[in-house]
């Protein structure tokens, strides 16, 4: 393994063209500078110069190993600028959450990649099970869950909360029991769960969702209220996929009298550190995450 110490003396003696400058330069004695060369020509078997006291000239070999070593040392400054380099603003950030904070965020950070064009935005919309996989694994920068990890490879801080709400065509006024069963229910990945918790709280007959005719289904976080808009069924949303809904005078959110939000976590890894432009993105979040919503 040559030693990039003995070629940056050398690059720079070639450059310099004289021994006592380059050992200026280099804050070394001359000998020093001339140590360092003889075991270059050492380490290749060759004579790299032709000492002419204070001066030399470059052997063939000399001017090969000049020539190489040029692109060896500039390599080697790119690699420490890239290593010790921490830009907030510039960098591939991973991102995963569920559908309705995906809604709510990832538009954001696409102004934020607008603005700076370095930064490089991959959103990933998956359930909560996945995005504490993808953190563990370091498959994720920044995980966003509706619940705290169990993990012990991740870490996860209350960021804000959301509210569950009970979405219907427009033209209910007054969603009582009787009207949400003859309504039927718009079914989707976690409609089980947000059913449970939000009409568990406000609804005495409530015992469980198959109670309810299911009167469709849907995956797509953004299409789930549109059979909902088309009088077919009601279902329960999280409040950032409520808002996002393309056609809002068509359903209507209702205000219960017990409500019921969900908190979301920022998970991260617990033995990574996040570096800045991972910082960047966790504050992009907690502003807009935390800001009041409006029904």
């Amino acid at each position: 393994m040559i030693n990039p110490v003995w070629l940056r003396s050398f690059c720079t003696l070639v450059e310099v063209g004289h021994f006592t400058r380059t050992a200026e330069r280099l804050h070394m004695t001359q000998s020093g500078v001339s140590q360092q060369v003889r075991k270059l020509e050492v380490h290749f078997g060759v004579p790299l110069l032709v000492r002419q006291g204070k001066g030399f000239t470059l052997t063939d070999a000399g001017e090969r190993l000049y020539a190489g070593s040029r692109h060896i040392l500039q390599s080697l400054a790119g690699l420490e600028q890239q290593v010790g380099q921490d830009d907030p603003c510039a960098g591939l950030v991973r991102v995963m959450s569920p559908g309705s904070v995906g809604l709510k965020l990832y538009p954001r950070l696409l102004a934020l990649q607008h603005r700076h064009r370095e930064l490089v935005i991959d959103y990933r919309f998956a359930p909560n099970a996945s995005v504490e996989q993808a953190v563990a694994g370091n498959a994720v920068d920044l995980g966003l869950m509706t619940r705290p990890s169990s993990h012990e490879a991740v870490q996860c801080r209350a960021m804000a909360v959301e509210a569950l709400l009970l979405v219907t065509p427009a033209a209910v006024a007054e969603p009582d029991w009787t009207t949400l069963l003859e309504l039927g229910f718009i079914d989707h990945p976690d409609a089980a769960h947000h059913a449970a918790l939000l009409l568990g709280a406000n609804y005495g007959e409530f015992e469980h969702v198959g109670q309810f005719n299911k009167s469709g289904f849907s995956n797509q976080i953004g299409l789930i209220l549109t059979p909902v808009s088309m009088g077919l069924g009601f279902t329960v949303l999280p409040a950032h996929a409520v808002a996002a809904f393309s056609q809002p005078g068509r359903i209507k959110a209702h205000a219960l009298p017990h409500p019921v939000s969900e908190t979301i976590y920022a998970a991260t890894h617990r033995h990574k550190p996040a570096p800045s432009r991972v910082k960047t993105v966790m504050q992009v979040a907690d502003t807009l995450l935390t800001q009041p919503k409006e029904l």
